[in-house]
Order: structure tokens, then sequence, then C-alpha cells
């Protein structure tokens, strides 16, 4: 019982459901959060929704400005509103795929220096905390399994990202 409450409160199951050309209803199972929807840029899609790119940016700079706070609030401190930005730009690699090689991610806050105690401890370990952007830095194995309108398996793999 232990074991399943932790994959519970550890787990996250995300379900695609094409919507259009490249567009895709993306639903958080087991949450009452809405869903988005996303789209490739033109020429594939309309470019009506988010990119899956533009999405794992998103998702990097969203999770260090938590960690951030987190780490803030940790020491007692109450920060003020921050604001981040990050940039990808997408290169292709020696096979001419499109990657997006570094991501460089800029967080202003609210407060001097001064007014924020352990400043120093705080931007050592923040990262650190940071779930998306450590995973991305470690690479995330991605299994992948198609099946046919019947159910059975057409390709498995296993790999490490």
């Amino acid at each position: 019982m232990a074991e399943q409450q932790d994959k519970e409160q550890t787990g996250v199951r995300i379900v695609l459901e094409q919507e259009g050309p490249y567009a895709f209803k993306v639903s958080f199972e087991g949450t009452d959060i809405d869903p988005l929807f996303t789209d490739e840029s033109p020429p594939l899609g309309e470019g009506r929704d988010p990119n899956p790119s533009a999405l794992l940016l998103a998702g990097i700079a969203n999770c260090l400005s938590a960690s951030l706070l987190f780490a803030l609030r940790k020491f007692k401190n109450a920060p003020g509103p921050i604001r981040a930005e990050i940039v990808g730009e997408k290169m292709r690699n020696a096979e001419g795929r499109w990657r997006i090689p570094r991501a460089q991610v800029s967080i202003q806050l609210s407060d001097t220096a001064e007014a924020l105690e352990h400043l120093p401890r705080v931007i050592a370990q923040f990262e650190q905390f940071c779930v998306v952007t450590q995973s991305v830095r470690e690479g995330i194995a991605v299994d992948v399994t198609i099946r046919d309108a019947s159910g059975r398996v057409l390709e498995a793999e296993s790999g490490n990202g």
C-alpha cells in the first residue's frame, strides 16, 4: 500500500489525443487541471498553440523559478515576484535533425541581494531542487512502445536520454 501511495504522489500521467494535423489535446490524468493544447509551427502545423520545444523550455524555466523561490523561502525569506526568461536555439545535429543543445535562463529577482538572507547558500543549492532541469541535464531514459488499433505491439524500444 505504501508503495502504491508513493507511486501516486510521484508519478505523472499525461494523455495526448490528436486534434488536428499536428495539434494535440494534453490531459493531466488524475487531476482537475484543464487540458492544454499543443500545435507544431508552420509549415507542419498551424502554430495556434505552444509546440513541444516551447513547452520543454517553459518547463525548465518554470521549474528553476519555483526551485529558487523554494530555496529562498527555506531560509525564511519572503521574496517578491520574480521574472524568468529562457532562450533556446534550435540547431541541426550531425544527422541533420533539429535539437535544442543549449538554453540560457535569466531569472530577475524583485529584491536586492542585501534584502535576502543566506543568498549565497540559496544560489549554491536551488538548482538541485529542480526536477525538470536536473532530469534534462542527466538525460531522461525514454522507453517507446507503438501499438496498432488491435493493441498489438509493433515496436518497443528502450533507450537513454
